[in-house]
């Protein structure tokens, strides 16, 4: 059978090759004859005319002294021995990462966490004919729970809330004006910005502080620059002005003592409304729902809205009117040291051991785990514990129909 050249030559390559221990593939032959071509294809593309009159000189060619042989590339491509020499470095650092911890992890273990059932506040008929709101089922227990995780705790609107932020040595009307004014800064502003704020105004207008008059003469430029850490300081400047202007035209220089009159005020909406209703003027009318109110009672399932002015109204149904003022202040501080808005510590909340929370997630768990490292010095290998890795899993919750869930 007649073949070609280049099967010929390729033959003979081959059989040139050193015999090696392991098995060579089909694909490991290729790149060895590929990469011998590419090292003499100057040498061969000299022959080129010589090979065409005659195959087997071409085929001498090859195993001449001025080309490489195939067993020297075979031979470089495997890694070497490397001999040390006497004048050598003595020492040699190499880092062997494990595959997996070698010691035993110091875990913190997790606390078991009940996910609650949601009980909301449901609408019934009594015998009379007549629509009545009937309560959460566990609403008390659940509020007892807050009420003594809130002892223990102290929260920035203990110290810090609109409602002792007015100056003792001032007027009553002062003081009304000032409940006013925090009230007006605290909207999307921290408890510790809005009271640093409030002291500025204090300290630095013209004796006695911040007051109607005060506030009427400043200019919206030093205004705005007193109260500039406070979010939407731009609008807030606006609307502190225009109140300042209509109480001192339409309210004989005090502020509105009903919740339509405070509403009436820029800037002033429902909550505002009822907050300054208890604080200034010592009358609860409704209840002051903020954003931490709106997102814990939606979270123990009480009910399900999303403003919250509905989330008060529907609070207000249901809920006894003794607690209409405490709960705002109760729940602030409870938004503020546990049920936190990013981040919900739910290891440390009585609701979640108790399964009376139907919002308790399980945070992840962190541990800590030690690794070895391992060093060649002076041909002894050492072993160093140094390296430190965090893993973090996530912990089982348990709801209350028994089935577990991540």
């Amino acid at each position: 059978m007649k073949t070609s050249r280049v099967a010929r030559e390729t033959a003979i390559i081959a059989a040139n090759s050193p015999i090696s221990a392991s098995r060579q593939t089909r694909s490991s032959l290729t790149a060895t004859i590929r990469a011998f071509a590419a090292e003499n294809v100057v040498n061969v593309a000299v022959k080129q005319e010589e090979q065409v009159n005659d195959d087997s000189s071409s085929l001498s060619s090859l195993s001449s002294p001025g080309v490489s042989d195939i067993e020297d590339a075979l031979m470089s491509s495997a890694p070497r021995k490397r001999k040390r020499e006497i004048n050598s470095p003595a020492a040699t650092v190499m880092r062997i990462p494990p595959r997996r911890p070698i010691l035993k992890s110091e875990d913190v273990s997790p606390a078991k966490i009940k996910r609650g059932r949601r009980q909301p506040a449901k609408k019934i008929i009594t015998d009379t004919g007549e629509v009545a709101i009937q309560p959460p089922a566990n609403w008390e227990e659940i509020y007892t729970a807050v009420q003594e995780m809130r002892k223990q705790v102290l929260a920035p609107v203990d110290t810090m809330g609109c409602e002792s932020l007015a100056e003792d040595n001032r007027s009553p009307q002062d003081q009304r004006f000032q409940t006013l004014i925090a009230l007006m800064l605290s909207s999307q502003t921290k408890d510790t910005t809005t009271a640093l704020a409030i002291r500025r105004l204090q300290t630095s207008l013209p004796a006695p502080g911040l007051t109607l008059s005060n506030i009427l003469s400043v200019t919206p430029a030093a205004l705005n620059a007193l109260i500039h850490p406070v979010g939407f300081h731009n609008n807030k400047t606006k609307y502190i002005k225009a109140t300042a202007a209509l109480l001192a035209e339409r309210f004989n220089n005090d502020i509105p003592d009903t919740a339509e009159g405070l509403m009436s005020l820029p800037g002033v909406g429902p909550k505002m409304a009822y907050l300054c209703m208890s604080a200034a003027w010592g009358r609860t009318e409704g209840i002051g729902v903020d954003v931490h109110v709106h997102r814990i009672t939606n979270l123990w399932g009480w009910h399900k809205t999303r403003e919250p002015e509905e989330t008060r109204k529907a609070l207000q149904a249901w809920l006894p009117r003794e607690k209409w003022h405490e709960i705002n202040h109760l729940l602030v501080g409870f938004g503020q040291t546990i049920c936190l808005p990013v981040g919900r510590r739910c290891r440390e909340c009585m609701l979640s051991t108790k399964g009376l929370c139907p919002g308790a997630v399980a945070p992840k768990n962190v541990s800590v785990v030690k690794r070895k490292r391992k060093m060649e010095v002076e041909g002894e290998v050492k072993e160093e514990v140094d390296v430190v890795v965090k893993q973090e899993t996530e912990d089982v919750v348990e709801d209350a129909r028994g089935y577990l869930s991540r």
